[in-house]
């Protein structure tokens, strides 16, 4: 009881069809490897071909990877399972030379779009075609290709290695003990202000036995970065990211700049949370998560259930049929146990057409709102089953779309219904907490992000350096929000996603995707019942546009600031509210 059935991928690792699948799935692999060797000139033909096998290459390999994945997420000692993801690896890497071909092939195609044209398989498939071909300019020769990969594997590579390495083993002096970093960081958490505050004192302190070989590390991915970007032909680092992303400048700088007029907003919640606490000149970085209010009732699973069902049929029919779907055919893992993964998420399994979620469900409104939002990933999964397979992959900043509004959904009605005041300002600012994160901290990371790789093109940037770049982007950002004394300087050495030689950049997609699914969230409140046919419109577009274009399906257009100051509205609102209350 309360955990997932996965007996509908298979009954186990000695199920016959599990290692019939492992064969069909080699066979099939050695047929596109000899298909994509032995083209011929064609190109109608070799396409719907090479398209077919890898559909069925794509079903196997992910029935396959979701059986193994499911498994060890609940057991991550098993070791039969871990053996059995070293397998399902060296699978995938004997797809990467004839994935490089087909690629190149594509490449190859002049006339790319007539050959399309005119074949109803083949225009399923433009988007994902035509991507590829794109993308494909940034590709260099094969033997460079390999080169670089080999590189990375003693340059930028082990640098990251090197952060999580640091990071994860890092010893904090705190009080008369010593505990790990992601410890300490955790009591920022804390109802007592003197832990809270001795944390943080502790963490910025143990930042400073590492931050040199930390500063090596950063240029060091970023010069390796800028390096590689320029000569794939990308205008910068930035440039790579966004075509990564499906969306253009004229996007990203809209949303900075709605982001950046509604920061006034952001500071007098943060100045308000300041006083509550007692503090006089803005917040200390240190109480940033400090709780407010207090949401003491604990939900069974079944109430949980309750909650969300009764919420979701206000929506739509199908999304709450879904959801009974999940909790009545055991999709779902709820609890916590020894050995299982923290956090929450949910896996598409589109050879079954099933999501799987897992959740470390202990009672809390949280919990709940957690729940909601991973089946909200399921709904978008539930969409994309009747699209093809190759058409069911989708950029960061959209995924989030689906799950935010269903957590955002549930979120309200929990606030409307409460009639604790405790209660209600704990969901409240709980949600402040969140939306501040996501759109006034990912902006002083966009910022350090963007001003560390103007530099270190031209200068070694030492840790006093990164220190202050880092404390400059905060003070832009959050301004007179935060007591300016109270910063953190560290938080370029804690964040790995600075530390990544294939993605730059990794903040404003988070941005993107609250503010997208806040924007949508307003308009379903516009429009209710006659906009559900919108969103699954706009979700069944997701793995075969460009952000723009699945934006203006449901006429959306994310080139405009005022369509994401219509979002920061949403989030406007609920600050004023919580000013309200806590007058």
């Amino acid at each position: 009881m309360y955990t997932w059935n996965l007996k509908s991928l298979y009954k186990g690792l000695d199920d016959l069809k599990f290692s019939s699948d492992q064969n069909k799935l080699d066979k099939k692999i050695l047929e596109f490897n000899s298909l994509v060797k032995s083209l011929n000139n064609n190109h109608k033909e070799n396409l719907k071909l090479l398209l077919k096998k890898l559909e069925e290459i794509e079903l196997l390999a992910d029935k396959f990877a979701a059986f193994v994945r499911l498994n060890i997420a609940t057991d991550t000692t098993n070791k039969e399972f871990n053996n059995a993801m070293v397998v399902l690896n060296q699978k995938f890497i004997k797809m990467a030379l004839p994935q490089t071909l087909f690629e190149k092939y594509i490449a190859g195609i002049e006339n790319l779009n007539d050959v399309i044209d005119g074949d109803d398989y083949l225009k399923e498939h433009e988007f994902f075609l035509t991507e590829i071909k794109e993308n494909s300019k940034y590709l260099l020769s094969d033997e460079e290709e390999v080169l670089i990969a080999e590189l990375n594997q003693s340059g930028g590579s082990l640098f990251s290695k090197m952060q999580s390495n640091l990071t994860s083993t890092l010893q904090v002096d705190y009080q008369d003990k010593v505990i790990g970093l992601s410890e300490v960081r955790n009591l920022a958490y804390s109802d007592d202000p003197k832990v809270r505050r001795d944390a943080y004192i502790a963490e910025v302190k143990s930042y400073k036995k590492i931050n040199k070989a930390m500063s090596f590390a950063l240029n060091g991915i970023k010069k390796q970065v800028l390096t590689l970007s320029k000569k794939r032909g990308y205008k910068s680092p930035l440039d790579e990211t966004l075509k990564r992303s499906r969306i253009n400048g004229d996007v990203l700088n809209s949303l900075i700049s709605a982001m950046k007029s509604y920061l006034p907003h952001f500071r007098q919640y943060l100045q308000q949370k300041a006083k509550i606490l007692g503090h006089d000149n803005g917040l200390p970085f240190y109480d940033l998560f400090a709780p407010i209010g207090k949401a003491n009732k604990k939900y069974t699973i079944e109430e949980a259930q309750k909650v969300v069902l009764d919420n979701f049929k206000t929506f739509s029919p199908d999304l709450h049929d879904l959801a009974y779907r999940a909790f009545t055919e055991d999709w779902i893992d709820y609890l916590p146990r020894q050995g299982k993964t923290g956090g929450a998420f949910c896996f598409s399994i589109y050879p079954i057409k099933e999501s799987r979620i897992l959740t470390n469900f202990d009672g809390t409104i949280s919990d709940i709102s957690t729940l909601a939002h991973e089946l909200g990933h399921a709904y978008h999964n539930f969409i994309l089953f009747d699209e093809r397979p190759l058409n069911t992959n989708y950029p960061m900043p959209i995924a989030e779309t689906a799950s935010i509004l269903c957590e955002t959904i549930v979120k309200h009605s929990l606030l409307e219904r409460s009639e604790n005041i405790d209660e209600k300002l704990s969901i409240l600012e709980q949600e402040l907490q969140d939306s501040t994160q996501v759109v006034v901290d990912i902006l002083s990371r966009y910022i350090f992000e963007t001003n560390v790789f103007y530099r270190v093109e031209h200068e070694f940037l030492d840790e006093t350096t990164l220190n202050q770049i880092m404390i400059d982007a905060q003070k832009e950002a959050y301004g007179d929000g935060l007591d300016q004394n109270y910063l953190n300087e560290g938080m370029w050495i804690c964040k790995s996603h600075y530390y990544s030689t294939g993605r730059s950049f990794y903040n404003f997609p988070y941005a993107f995707g609250l503010l997208f699914s806040k924007g949508i969230y307003a308009q379903y409140l516009k429009k209710k019942d006659a906009f559900v046919p919108e969103l699954r419109k706009l979700l069944r577009m997701t793995g075969k546009a460009s952000l723009i274009d699945v934006a203006k399906t449901i006429g959306i257009d994310i080139t405009s600031v005022d369509f994401w100051k219509s979002s920061l509205e949403v989030i406007k609102d609920d600050i004023n509210q919580f000013i309200q209350l806590t007058k």
